[in-house]
This record gives C-alpha cells, structure tokens and sequence, in this order.
C-alpha cells in the first residue's frame, strides 16, 4: 500500500495507461493539430529540455511530497513521469480504451494534442535524499532545503517538496492538459504540496517582456555559450548528476496597488532603468551596455539600483551570475481584497550558494523591499536529460 491508502497496482494501472498515450502519440504525431505553429520540443538529449530556451507564454511549476512507499515504487513513479512527459511533448491522438473505461486522456484540448512547444521538466528537492529511498549517499552536492532571507515572508505551506514538476508552453489549455494527464497517472505515487502558474506577457512595444511593476524584465542573461562554466554541474557532483542543473523557484508577491502610487522617477531610481524603454538610466536602449566603474558614485544609476546590486559587472561577480527566467503571476485577491499578483522568478546554476544566494545576499535591504515580499518556492535539482527510449527520468541515480 502506499502511503495515502491507495494500493501499488492501481498506481501500476496508471503507469500502464501512460504506455498506451505514449505509443498512439508518437505514431500519430503527424496527425497533431495543424492550427499550432509551435514544432514540438525534443524531449530527448544530454539536459531536459526547457532551460536553455527562453520563456514561455504560460508555465506551472507544482511541488509534489512523494507518497511511494519504496525504492521501487519512486522508480516507477519516475519512469512513468518519463513516459507521460514524452507523450505530451510528442503530441498525437490517443488510442481508444473502449466505452467501458475511462478516457486515456482528459480531452480539454481537443482529440488531438499539438506538441504547442511543451515541455515536462522534473527536478528533485533535498527532502527527498532522506532515510526513505536510500538515496542520501547520492545527494547532489550543493542541493539544500531553500534557506529564509532578510525581508522574505515565507509560508510555509508554499515552500519547499520532494519533487517539482514544471511545465511550459504556448497555450494555457496545454499545461493545464499535461499537469491533470500526470497527475492521474501518478496519484498514489506523489501529492500535491504546493503550485503556482505563470505567464509572460507578450513585448510591448518590443524587447523584453514586462513584469507586473511595469518594468521590462530578463533583459540582462549570461550567454547560453557559457553554460558549461554556469549552468551545468561540475567538479564535487556525483557522477550520476553529469548534465543536471540546480534551480531555484521563488514566489514573490508585488504589493502593486503601493507601487502604483510611487512617483515614475523613484521607481526608475530603484530598479535602475527607465520604465518605458528599459534603458538603463546612463543610457537609450534596453540592451546598452554598462560600465558602472565610470559612475562609483552612483550619480547615473544608483548604488542601491536593483541593476547594480544584482549585477555589479565586475570580474569577480561574472563567476556568480545566473540563468534567469521569470513568468508574471496572478492569483486574484487575498482575503483582505488586495491583489495577489507578482512574479515567479526562477533561474539555473551550477551552484546555488556562490550564484543565486550570493546575488541574493546584495539585494538585502535594497529600496524595492518595500514593494515585494518573497512567499514561497525551493530549491531543486534538475534531473539529466533522458538520453534515448530506454532512459527514464533519475536512472542514472537509482541504478
């Protein structure tokens, strides 16, 4: 039995059926959707797909406790994961069971799925290296439980899990199709702890697109030419971790309706740039370049911009910079009646401690506190790529 009450076999069942979506899927995936112009993602390859390609138009990120009840029972659950993230992203028709069972697919989008762009990425959180699995000699070397910084706000109850899934892709209907296809394959095996879904707003008028607080956001990334020195494990890791990646996931809620009461050149002054171009303020375009050792006082951009803090743009910052990837979040009011609405930032690295924190750690007390308050997320490692048909998410570590 596992842990909620529900027997191995029916989870079994689940896996089964998976099988059947994956094989009418990729038979048929040129029979997927025409009306999509969105080709299919690779599902395939030495990293999972969705971190190296830019945001998407709509995400879910949703933590999981793994309930299995064993070793055997986590490498089914992931197998499974393998098999259901390979049928969606492939796209295709799937088969019919019969008027005497239960649909293989819930059909929110139609009888034949596009591929729309989708991707299934799975990542696994420090909790999950405890005494259940006997995993813990295996843990990634710089995975940790999310740690609590000055100014956060965290819940509890939006914090942390075993498991995260998060899936990307043009339309919404798509990611709400892939999240309940694998929830149902996978209930018995793990539960939902917490989710959050994200959007990117389309450029306007072009450029990078913009946050909720009105200013354009992601502008400034490490090229992707540098992913083996930032973004892919190195040197201490396991070998079963060779072409993982470690992500942080941060819910921060905007207090947008005191934000919208703040003269347009403070909030230019703490974020560094002007708010209808993205230039920065020593500049005219989005992408100018800065070079703030011509300004130590800080008389263009302040010293206490979020620009300058995230992003000194010395030599020895560029060793912590980071693959961000930001989406818009709304979840309609809280029960005072204030909006609940801000930004699920996320971002890659080799290093949790010497990227992502030690960018955090300069933003302590920065002036945009005032307006934000992180709430939830975690830190998670992301699996390898499942490298070819026989490969599942995590193999390498449970064999």
């Amino acid at each position: 039995m596992s842990r909620d009450g529900l027997p191995r076999r029916r989870f079994l069942q689940g896996a089964a059926v998976a099988s059947g979506l994956v094989a009418a899927g990729t038979g048929s995936a040129a029979g997927a959707d025409q009306a999509s112009t969105d080709k299919p993602e690779p599902f395939e390859g030495a990293h999972q797909a969705g971190i190296l390609t830019p945001s998407a138009a709509q995400s879910a990120f949703v933590s999981f406790d793994v309930t299995a009840a064993s070793r055997s029972q986590l490498t089914d659950l992931l197998r499974t994961l393998t098999t259901q993230g390979r049928a969606l992203t492939t796209g295709g028709a799937p088969s019919n069971p019969g008027p005497a069972s239960p649909p293989i697919d819930n059909g929110i989008i139609g009888p034949s799925a596009p591929g729309d762009g989708l991707t299934v990425g799975v990542g696994l959180g420090a909790s999950l290296f405890d005494h259940r699995f006997g995993l813990a000699a295996g843990k990634p070397a710089k995975l940790t439980r999310m740690r609590t910084f000055p100014n956060d706000n965290l819940d509890p109850a939006q914090c942390h899990g075993d498991l995260l899934l998060h899936l990307r892709a043009t339309h919404r209907d798509t990611v709400l199709h892939a999240l309940r296809q694998i929830a149902r394959v996978t209930r018995g095996a793990m539960q939902i702890r917490w989710r959050i879904d994200g959007f990117s707003n389309q450029p306007r008028p072009s450029g990078a697109a913009r946050n909720l607080l009105g200013f354009k956001d992601g502008i400034s990334n490490p090229s992707i030419d540098n992913a083996d020195q930032l973004i892919w494990t190195g040197a201490g890791e396991p070998e079963w971790a060779a072409g993982g990646t470690y992500q942080v996931v941060r819910i921060i809620r905007m207090l947008v309706e005191f934000w919208d009461r703040v003269s347009i050149d403070e909030q230019e002054q703490m974020f560094g740039r002007r708010k209808d171009t993205g230039a920065p303020l020593t500049g005219n375009h989005e992408n100018d370049s800065i070079d703030y050792s011509h300004d130590p006082k800080g008389f263009g951009i302040p010293v206490t911009a979020h620009i300058r803090l995230a992003n000194p743009r010395t030599a020895a910052t560029e060793k912590t910079r980071i693959l961000r990837r930001a989406y818009n979040y709304d979840r309609g009011t809280d029960v005072n009646g204030n909006l609940d609405m801000g930004l699920v930032f996320t971002c890659f690295q080799r290093d949790i401690a010497a990227q992502f924190e030690a960018n955090q750690l300069r933003l302590v007390d920065e002036p945009l506190v005032d307006y934000i308050s992180p709430v939830g997320g975690g830190y998670f490692f992301m699996l390898p790529g499942v490298r070819n048909s026989t490969d599942y998410f995590g193999r390498s570590l449970l064999t």
